[in-house]
């Protein structure tokens, strides 16, 4: 590794004997996934020019080794080892104490992300569904301020009147803290992944989709303590990578959406295909060799649930017009057959399915639950239409607003013990 490296100013290394062999054929040159996340981990750490850093994003994308699942694994590995560092045991304490395990869900911590660049412009989908999914589960949303939509996860949540959370209050010395009060808590990337304003100029200006499209859902501060999640991709060809790449970095309840229409959600138009992760061991914690990927695909019927044009979910709107579209969902004030909260609740269903809290025979979510659950079976044996009971009753019953104002709360008040 070492000849792939050489100082060239005091403060920046020359990739350039790597970038060399990444161009234009890095399989006949013998290129490895681990040279090519030590490359990018100097990045990090502002030891790469922007002229190499532009090379290397480059290099990577046009010989479509940004699209490798060894390469994401690794390169996703590299971006959480230079973020920064959490207390794991701190948090796996509060975790244990407060998580409710139901069905197969132990109770651990969950996600739902999508890559975005999907071009769409539809509502913030897995934003919304993460709030309703914290009815029941615990959930930590990873996210950012947009990129190539007009209104990212975190220009929503810091738009939310009357109150909005404080997202720079979410840190690693805090998010223990966090979920002693509530069962939501947003991990604003910035705050934990300080090392990418390095790169952040220079993804502007190539205007493409780099691996860190790719990286940010991998590459969540508490990684090593999700328990479940859901992944949109916006692109059906990179799902499988994907899904391969969860399963290298040590994923083992995951699923990978991409909607037909190369939507990085689970589509309400069409049909959606999906990668989901199998464990076919008792393990609590299996090792990627025990776990197999199934495909299959759904579709709103599978929820039973209509159809709907992307046209009724796209309003392509500001951050403040999302956040009142946000806030009447939470708020139950919208009806119960709007195209919105229909795309929403799906999403939040396939959570549900994929944490394993659909699995249980009996339930006792609390007011408004009649514990009718729902056993029939759809596409990859999940109950879909059982996780849909549940995402409405977190509107319904008023439980994911109730997390959501604890979140808002708890995070103003630690501003102001700060």
């Amino acid at each position: 590794m070492a000849s792939n490296v050489e100082p060239i100013a005091p403060q920046h290394l020359s990739i350039t004997p790597l970038l060399k062999r990444l161009w234009p054929s890095p399989g006949e040159n013998n290129v490895t996934a681990e040279e090519i996340a030590l490359a990018v981990s100097h990045i990090f750490t502002d030891q790469l020019s922007p002229v190499q850093t532009g090379a290397l994003l480059t290099c990577l994308h046009f010989t479509g080794w940004d699209r490798r699942a060894d390469v994401i694994a690794k390169c996703a590995e590299a971006m959480r080892d230079a973020a920064s560092q959490i207390d794991f045991e701190d948090l796996a304490e509060v975790v244990k104490a407060r998580g409710r395990p139901e069905g197969d869900y132990q109770g651990g911590l969950c996600d739902i992300v999508g890559t975005g660049g999907d071009a769409h412009h539809t509502f913030n989908i897995s934003t919304t569904s993460s709030i309703l999914a914290s009815s029941l589960l615990f959930l930590s949303k990873h996210g950012n301020k947009a990129s190539t939509s007009k209104s990212g996860s975190a220009d929503l949540l810091n738009a939310v009147e009357p109150r909005a959370p404080n997202l720079m209050a979410v840190t690693p010395n805090t998010i223990a803290k966090v979920y002693e009060k509530s069962r939501y808590a947003f991990l604003f990337a910035p705050v934990f992944h300080p090392g990418m304003k390095y790169v952040a100029p220079i993804r502007k200006e190539l205007g493409w989709r780099t691996i860190f499209n790719l990286l940010g859902p991998l590459a969540s501060p508490v990684e090593g303590a999700i328990e479940a999640r859901l992944l949109g991709v916006a692109r059906r060809d990179i799902g499988l990578v994907f899904a391969d790449a969860l399963r290298i970095s040590g994923a083992y309840k995951a699923m990978v959406v991409c909607g037909e229409e190369d939507l990085d959600e689970i589509s309400c138009a069409g049909k959606s295909y999906c990668w989901r992760l199998l464990n076919r061991t008792t393990h609590a914690k299996p090792s990627p060799s025990d776990i197999d990927i199934e495909s299959f695909t759904i579709s709103a019927e599978d929820f039973g649930l209509p159809a709907h044009a992307l046209a009724d979910v796209s309003p392509g709107k500001e951050p403040h017009e999302n956040a009142q579209i946000l806030t009447k969902l939470l708020q139950n004030q919208l009806p119960r057959d709007d195209p919105i909260l229909h795309f929403v609740l799906m999403n939040t269903a396939a959570l549900f399915v994929i944490s394993g809290i659909c699995e249980a025979d009996t339930s006792n979510m609390g007011h408004g639950d009649d514990g009718g659950v729902v056993t029939e079976r759809g596409p990859g044996g999940g109950r879909w239409k059982e996780g849909v009971r549940r995402a409405r009753w977190a509107v319904e019953s008023g439980e994911a607003w109730r997390q959501w104002g604890q979140f808002v709360e708890v995070s103003n008040e630690l501003t102001l013990s700060h």
